[in-house]
């Protein structure tokens, strides 16, 4: 069986590991379209940012293991259209024959609109390692950086340049930071984290563009103030590729639409990762996490080769911010009560999300116990009462 893999990121780096730890022996190809091998992203934003670490360490695999396992990688080549009836990829390169094809095509940053300044020269996002390579010389000591949205990406970017030793400002349309993702405990955590290192955040506001000619000068707010920048950083979410996916004529519902084990409505073309949306709980699904994207691709490489099994999405996400780790479980859609229990140390507390008194996600901020007591019982499918989570001398005790 001749399985082609488009994308090189963690999806596709886990599905071709798991193909042949499984014992497919029929060719096995993996086509990126950045010149660089399958790496992490998420310490892109950090520690990569930062210095701290390089490209040798970002790669998820070393260059001799593609080789001694029969993988092919192509590197540096645009998919460009999938012939379904044939069963043929098309990229810039040429035709890939596939008796099954899975699409790990991720997701792509949004920008601001053209018209809103969102092309000028020193506006930036932060998803891929062109990204970032393109950033960090912009992160000189004394600039002055305005990050526009809210959320992890934004705010990560935000932590790094005032270590970096520049003047941030980080400026929220909604009425607070992590509206879509976070309880109003969490986003307080995580304010008062930025405000005590110096981050100016400023929440319910709305910018009308940025500023400037030949280069991005500013950001014009809609109540008439002018932010000066030396640098813009975009972090307004992202969006799933599913162009590849939409000319193949595949469903799409908020991504590439699969069923329970990630294939999509062609029977020899598969999905995983951000691209993908899968059933859950009478709705649809579509993780954006490193660990959702290594589950569902290796879930979907076990159903290619007969295994026949459902995708169970266990979420869990993290971020990191100057010197505090937020660790999250589970997902909070839904929840109904919100309990928070003071840690150990500075900026150390968690927040537990209940649904009819079920325990549903926990966001723990420099709480590491907290974050695997809570973990534990939700993929165990347990929960605790929402008081004892707060009056227990040691979390410990809930998972008794």
């Amino acid at each position: 069986m001749r399985i082609v893999i488009v994308g090189g990121g963690q999806a596709a780096a886990s599905m071709a590991a798991r193909l042949r730890a499984r014992g497919h022996e029929g060719a096995l190809t993996v086509i990126g379209d950045e010149p660089a091998a399958p790496y992490q992203r998420p310490p892109l934003s950090k520690a990569y940012l930062l210095g701290q670490m390089g490209l040798d360490r970002l790669t998820l695999r070393a260059p001799e293991w593609w080789r001694d396992q029969g993988i092919a990688l192509r590197l540096s080549e645009t998919a460009l259209s999938i012939d379904a009836d044939a069963r043929v990829l098309h990229t810039d390169r040429g035709a890939h024959p596939y008796d099954a094809l899975a699409l790990t095509t991720g997701a792509a940053p949004r920008r601001l609109p053209a018209a809103m300044g969102g092309d000028l020269p020193g506006t930036h996002v932060v998803r891929g390692l062109a990204d970032v390579d393109a950033l960090a010389p912009e992160l000189r000591e004394g600039r002055r950086l305005v990050v526009i949205g809210g959320g992890y990406i934004g705010l990560e970017a935000a932590a790094v340049a005032r270590r970096l030793g520049l003047e941030v400002t980080l400026i929220e349309a909604a009425p607070r930071i992590l509206g879509r993702v976070a309880a109003a405990e969490t986003a307080d955590l995580v304010r008062d984290l930025h405000r005590a290192h110096g981050v100016t955040i400023l929440e319910g506001t709305a910018i009308s563009r940025v500023t400037g000619d030949d280069r991005a000068t500013g950001v014009a707010l809609t109540d008439g103030r002018q932010i000066p920048a030396d640098v813009v950083v975009m972090g307004i979410g992202v969006l799933p590729r599913t162009d590849l996916a939409q000319t193949a004529g595949l469903v799409l519902d908020d991504g590439i639409a699969t069923d329970g084990h990630g294939r999509t409505s062609d029977p020899a073309i598969w999905a995983a990762g951000d691209c993908a949306s899968t059933p859950w709980q009478g709705g649809r699904l579509r993780l954006e996490s490193v660990g959702g994207a290594i589950d569902m691709a290796e879930c979907v490489a076990d159903n290619m080769l007969g295994a026949g099994r459902d995708y169970a999405p266990r979420p869990w996400f993290w971020s990191d911010q100057f010197d505090a780790k937020l660790q999250i479980a589970g997902l909070n859609a839904g929840h109904d009560q919100v309990v928070t229990r003071a840690g150990q140390g500075d900026h150390a507390a968690s927040v537990w999300y209940f649904r009819q008194g079920r325990l549903i996600a926990v966001d723990a901020l420099n709480d590491a116990r907290a974050y695997m007591v809570g973990k534990r019982l939700i993929d165990a499918g347990q929960s605790c009462d929402p008081q004892a989570v707060v009056a227990a001398p040691d979390l410990r005790a809930l998972l008794a």
